[in-house]
């Protein structure tokens, strides 16, 4: 029978013969079962007999097969059981006999005209003998029967069915009115013709079940088959369930991307969220996004929920889905280079465990184009810039449609100068270039959410969700009032501070910062807000001066600890503030502090050591660092009032998830700010704006100049339709105001054209970027510097200093840190006369002659024409130059009088720059030479430590003590790091926690895997046969 067109679900089946001892089905025979004509329970030979007969279906005798010849093989055999059609026919027989006595009874009932009653019974047994004859077929269920026996009880049931409505459609009763006699006489001459009807119908119905069933078996047994009918049937299921597989397969593989029980993922993802984060379950709210539609659906999604409210996880979890699931890469856009190495450093053991690369792409890491992986998907962690980079390295080498999703944190970071246009560039070329990359956006509550939603083409989904509830509270004078935005002022009364002050101490702390945190410290943890670095050490200072000797007592050990690794990561100095207040658990934090100590501080805050922070509004926007209590010691950033958006973000930081019930935020204020105050507590929050024509519109140039350069538009017409997909054109009602967006562009259009970045072709008005233009986007270089750098680049050919790094350095020193730097003349002077004979005719050849620092030292008027930026640029040269040598920031620092937060910053942003202007020659023959020389000297400068150290500080979270550390241990490379036991490592260093060690190890093991496919991959590109191979000649051609 043909079953390819039924909606049957395949069985799979088996390749050996079921023993016919084990459960009977109804099929097995009755011999079998223990009966009269059987061979007993115990015996199950496999050899079907060779004198039985079929006489009922066949003229001639069945040659029965063996186990392998069986027609329906794997199951027990229907022409197995001789009795079958026997019962089938005593069951015809039967029923037959009680059809007719039934027939009989009905005329008699008919006579005595029974009670209704009884004839309702009559009625309910004609229902249930209906069956009678599939009763006895049917006294054990159906299971595992073969594909075509299915179908053939599918057949049986269905015209049973096809019986039970015509009888119950044709079937007459006796009229209810007994008083019409002549009525009646008709209701029972129809009832008997009724009743012979049904009986003939019935009959017809127990022989057509009889001849159904007997052409079945002799169809099946007489079908002509080359080969044997049971070899047949399995290889048309086998067949069947193979098809039946591959859809299945193609299905998941192309819709469904469900693994596992945890979010679609395997249950090892969530055994991994347990043992390397802790985490037993997900908020509701958590459960409750990752179930939505839009992301089932893959559609692009921005989820806003307030500070500390676990919006990273549902990211991440969404991320390793995408990896693991669908098998695409994924990008992942943070604000922070240390946001972005603590990402690393956390995902980094998830991709050892479920087999996909972490790559960093911050500061002068990552590598554009990244290596195309085969076998292997890529987790790309980057900060903003590096993210638009690396997007655009993906457009240009055809792989963007790899990268299956985009997650961007901070989202409301669009309405962020600079930075925003280049978020809003990167969205806007995935949203343009690949239809199936999907967006994930994390964002703060903003007043224009459907902004946001238009421009990126996504739902949204809102939460208030906090694990620990924020109360907000104010301070006016000595009294403390909590924000209620019901109130007509927004403050309502809370209570009066209970802390005595003496007359001295009201001098020194009018706003009684003492009092407020020594209420909650040192048993929980405490941020004050400062608007200015140096009010940061003040304050820290300030509260350590009144605080009781019982605080040095506290955690006492680990604060010496710290000291002493403070003290190592200064090659043995430490700050003399934190040499006073660490003792009594108070810090202080902002970007004085150099990386190693901005890590070992945050660290220390982290594990309890320190219970205080006095720290600048940067901290609240970069790592995870809660408080019980947050104090905002001014509404004022520096000299600016604060932002709604910079408020939330701060007092955001209250409460410590699984640690408080509650967080608290306090809010000093003097009676000259309570107007702006409640304004800045009780108001909505700000809107996002675009931020592409910020600056005089240098946003929307470089992104028209890497448009055209990447061939994305090469016209007018084209430009406009890409700009249609951007948030300045969703706002540029409110932004383009004095004249339309298509004027703007025209005008960028020109600007780029001046300065010989791109090129119109006159008969064809196609755009095309010139060589200078594809190098300033492709190096990533700011267009208003592009001309001078490559000026400074071409002139520095022709004297070139190469048996020093002077000249190099200068090269790559920013130009935006220029106007940060006021030197100090004298220094100057005294660090240039050391400098070789070569050195200075170098300066003197770049516009720094020593005749000009001599007259600034000596405070004379200069009368020839220097260039003060330049000049001032030599002097971060200098400062630079001095680190290479001496490796030592402290003493650097103290020799040019600069402090050492700024010269850590000076270093990484000369580190980024020269991994820029690397790529910007790369594109420019003529620049040639600098590839090899500014290959190492990116390197030197990421680092800043002796040579054989650079392997060691290559790892994520290993800074220049530790490395120094793990070196003398004997852990001198990245494979010795790599294959260090955790545990071992823990033990031998000193101060390392188990927990950073395995942090380490898996980092380094990350890094040591990403190199070795790297290399394999220019091994199998090596080996690969060209596709472009040409053919063997013809001997027609040769001829």
């Amino acid at each position: 029978m043909n079953c390819g067109d039924r909606d049957i679900k395949i069985k799979r089946v088996s390749g050996r013969k079921r023993s016919r001892d084990g459960v009977q089905s109804h099929m097995t025979p009755a011999r079998k079962r223990g009966g009269a004509g059987g061979a007993g329970a115990g015996g199950g030979e496999d050899t079907c007999p060779t004198d039985r007969r079929v006489t009922s279906i066949m003229a001639q005798p069945a040659e029965f097969c063996s186990d392998t010849e069986d027609l329906f093989g794997d199951y027990d055999s229907l022409l197995g059981d001789s009795s079958l059609l026997a019962k089938l026919d005593d069951a015809e027989q039967d029923e037959r006999r009680r059809e007719l006595q039934l027939v009989a009874v009905d005329q008699q009932d008919l006579a005595a005209l029974p009670p209704p009653e009884d004839r309702v019974h009559n009625r309910s047994c004609q229902d249930v003998l209906t069956d009678s004859i599939l009763d006895v077929l049917g006294d054990e269920p159906f299971e595992d029967l073969p594909v075509s026996q299915m179908q053939f009880e599918e057949q049986i049931g269905e015209g049973v069915k096809r019986n039970k409505l015509q009888d119950g459609d044709n079937t007459s009763t006796p009229s209810r009115n007994a008083g019409d006699s002549g009525h009646r006489r008709t209701s029972e001459a129809g009832t008997d013709r009724h009743t012979d009807d049904k009986t003939r119908r019935r009959s017809r119905a127990r022989r057509s079940v009889t001849d159904q069933l007997k052409r079945t078996m002799l169809c099946n047994a007489a079908a002509p088959s080359n080969i044997s009918r049971s070899v047949g049937l399995k290889e048309a299921v086998v067949s069947e369930e193979i098809s039946v597989a591959m859809q299945a397969m193609e299905t998941v593989s192309t819709e469904t991307t469900d693994l596992g029980p945890f979010f679609g993922l395997p249950s090892k993802v969530k055994d991994l969220m347990y043992k390397l984060r802790g985490i037993k379950s997900l908020y509701d709210w958590q459960e409750t996004c990752l179930n939505l539609d839009c992301v089932q659906q893959r559609k692009n999604l921005i989820y806003s929920l307030p500070t500390s409210g676990g919006k990273t996880l549902v990211a991440e979890i969404l991320i390793l889905r995408e990896l693991l699931c669908r098998k695409k890469d994924c990008l992942f856009i943070l604000p922070y280079i240390s946001l972005v190495q603590e990402k690393v450093r956390g995902l980094a053991s998830f991709g050892l465990e479920l087999d996909f690369m972490v790559e960093e792409y911050a500061g002068s890491k990552g590598r554009f184009p990244p290596v195309k992986r085969r076998n292997q998907t890529s987790l790309y962690i980057s900060t903003i810039e590096k993210g638009h980079g690396l997007v655009n390295s993906l457009i240009e080498s055809g792989r963007l449609d790899n990268v299956g999703l985009v997650v961007v944190d901070e989202l409301h970071m669009l309405g962020d100068g600079s930075r925003g246009a280049v978020i809003e560039m990167t969205l806007a070329k995935v949203l343009y270039m690949s239809n199936k990359t999907q967006i994930i956006g994390m964002s703060a509550t903003l007043g224009n959410i459907r902004d946001l939603q238009m421009f990126l083409k996504a739902e949204n989904y809102s939460n208030d969700f906090r694990p620990v509830q924020l109360k907000e509270y104010v301070k006016l004078n000595d009294t403390i009032y909590e924000v209620d935005p019901k109130e007509e002022e927004c403050f309502r009364f809370s209570r009066l501070l209970n802390y005595k002050y003496s007359s001295s101490m009201q001098k020194i702390d009018p706003d009684h910062i003492i009092a407020l945190v020594t209420e909650v410290i040192p048993t929980h943890s405490c941020l004050v807000f400062c608007p200015t670095k140096k009010n940061c050490e003040n304050v820290a200072g300030m509260i350590c001066k009144y605080l009781k000797e019982e605080f040095l007592q506290h955690r006492r050990e680990e604060k010496v600890v710290l000291l002493r690794e403070l003290k190592d990561s200064g090659d043995g100095s430490v700050c003399p503030v934190l040499r006073r207040t660490v003792p009594y658990g108070v810090a202080y934090h902002h970007s004085g502090l150099t990386t190693e100590e901005r890590k070992l501080v945050e660290e220390a805050y982290s594990n309890g050591v320190l219970c205080l922070l006095a720290c600048t509004s940067t901290l609240a926007a970069g790592i995870n660092l809660p408080a019980r209590r947050v104090i905002l010691r001014s509404p004022y950033v520096a000299a600016d009032f604060l932002k709604r958006s910079q408020y939330k973000q701060m007092v955001g930081r209250a409460g410590r998830a699984g640690i408080d019930t509650v967080g608290e935020s306090i809010l000093v204020l003097q009676d000259k700010d309570r107007t702006m105050a409640q304004t800045l507590v009780c108001a909505p929050m700000e809107n996002c704006r675009s931020h592409l024509l910020h600056d005089d519109g240098k946003g929307i140039l470089s992104l028209i100049l890497s448009l055209i350069g990447l061939n994305i538009t090469t016209s007018m017409e084209q430009v406009r339709d890409f700009l249609q997909g951007t948030l300045l054109y969703v706002q540029r009602e409110q932004l383009c105001v004095e004249r339309s967006l298509w004027d703007v562009v025209q005008q960028c259009v020109d600007v780029l054209q001046e300065k010989d970045l791109i090129a119109v072709m006159s008969h064809t008005q196609t755009l095309q970027v010139t060589k200078l233009g594809k190098a300033t986007y492709k190096g990533s270089v700011d267009l208003s510097c592009s001309g001078v750098l490559y000026q400074d680049l071409s002139r520095g050919l022709e004297g070139l200093l190469l048996n020093s790094y002077l000249h190099l350095l200068y090269l790559v020193t920013p130009y935006d840190m220029v106007a940060q730097c006021k030197p100090d003349w004298m220094i100057f002077f005294r660090q240039f006369t050391r400098l070789s004979a070569a050195e200075q005719k170098m300066s003197a050849a770049v516009g720094v002659p020593e005749s000009f620092v001599a007259r600034k030292a000596a405070g004379q008027t200069v009368k020839n024409n220097v260039d003060l930026a330049v000049a001032r640029r030599m002097y971060l040269a200098l400062v630079l130059f001095s680190l290479l040598r001496e490796t030592n920031l402290w003493s650097v620092a103290d020799r040019f009088q600069l402090s050492r937060g700024f010269v850590q910053t000076l270093l990484s942003s000369s580190s980024a720059f020269c991994s820029c202007v690397l790529h910007f020659t790369e594109e420019l023959e003529e620049l040639w030479p600098f590839k090899a020389l500014l290959t190492e000297l990116t390197r030197r400068l990421s680092y800043c430590v002796k040579a054989e150290l650079i392997p060691l500080m290559e790892v994520v979270g290993v800074m220049e003590s530790r490395a120094k550390q793990l070196y003398n241990a004997g852990y001198k490379t990245l494979t010795h790091l790599a294959n260090a036991d955790p545990a071992i490592l823990s033990k031998t260093i000193e101060n390392l926690y188990k927990k950073q060690a395995n942090q380490i190890v898996a980092s380094a093991k990350m890094l040591l895997n990403e190199k070795a496919a790297a290399l394999q991959e220019e091994v199998d590109d090596l080996l690969m046969a060209p596709l472009d191979l040409p053919a063997d000649l013809s001997t027609e051609q040769l001829l």
